[in-house]
């Protein structure tokens, strides 16, 4: 017994009690609690060498006012830091149960484990631009313009995650008044879609690089092996519909929304089959066609 307790803590490196400490912050403070100065110094303390950029990162989506939409976040990181970040966020989950897994047993099986490298991307950026919105208060991206050639994605399908990301969490600042209020919100919704971020200097909706390959991997845990087309391409076509519902009714000039309708993926018909607006979609592809 004596012996397999000191086995147990030799093995628990420096880097591992980090990695855990790391998750066990990004628990605490993800949302809208902000962690005190010292508590920030601590965890910035004694990082080991290897594990500097994703302290470094971690200690960003738990900071209001964070800098994460600068550069040397935006870019794609080593294949190495975003293993150790999706790792973190693990240990973050796992900590989040009623009956968690021992955090080290859970750490060494996650560091043996080969995991697709989209899937850790796809963490990444999750994580990224989650922080963006929780801590970055009031919501307002209408100065960014994201140059998507310059953050080392290492193919279209990187790219589309990012895309697909940000996308999402820009759809949830407008999803809210256009689905609860009876009459819509578009007033209120029309303003936050003129906070919207620029992709390569133009609207969001001139991006159409979605030819990349699909892939399955787990999204929401519950529902297990998703397609992630099916799930994030859903949510974009959502939140373009919104868009186009607010400036229906907000009366917004013809041309706004023939660039809106025109400048996007809707003649794309290959992609339909991923969302569930597949009916809505057609009769808006038609009615273009007719103009």
């Amino acid at each position: 017994m004596l012996i397999y307790s000191v086995l147990t803590l030799t093995a628990q490196t420096s880097e591992d009690k980090k990695l855990i400490a790391l998750g066990k912050a990004y628990k605490d403070s993800m949302f809208r609690n902000e962690p005190t100065k010292e508590f920030i110094q601590s965890l910035k303390a004694d990082v080991p060498n290897g594990l500097k950029e994703a302290t470094d990162f971690i200690v960003q989506t738990i900071t209001t006012k964070n800098k994460l939409l600068s550069d040397i976040y935006l870019k794609r990181p080593s294949d190495q830091v975003l293993k150790q970040i999706f790792i973190a966020r693990k240990l973050d989950l796992n900590m989040r149960e009623e009956n968690p897994i021992d955090n080290f047993k859970l750490l060494d099986s996650l560091k043996k484990k080969e995991v697709l490298i989209y899937e850790m991307v796809d963490n990444y950026y999750g994580m990224l631009f989650a922080a963006v919105g929780n801590k970055n208060q009031p919501f307002d991206l209408s100065k960014v313009n994201f140059k998507l050639s310059e953050y080392n994605f290492k193919d279209d399908t990187e790219q589309g995650i990012f895309f697909l990301h940000c996308m999402r969490d820009c759809g949830t600042q407008i999803w809210g008044f256009i689905n609860i209020p009876k009459p819509p919100n578009t007033k209120e919704a029309y303003k936050y879609i003129n906070r919207f971020p620029k992709f390569n200097g133009r609207p969001y909706y001139y991006f159409n690089d979605f030819s990349f390959k699909d892939f399955d991997m787990v999204i929401i845990i519950d529902e297990g092996m998703q397609s992630y087309k099916a799930f994030y391409l859903d949510k974009y076509y959502e939140t373009f519909l919104n868009h186009l519902i607010t400036l229906n009714k907000e009366k917004r000039p013809e041309k706004e929304v023939h660039d809106l309708l025109l400048g996007s993926i809707l003649r794309e018909r290959s992609l339909y089959k991923y969302t569930k607006y597949k009916d809505v979609l057609e009769r808006l592809f038609t009615e273009v066609k007719k103009d």
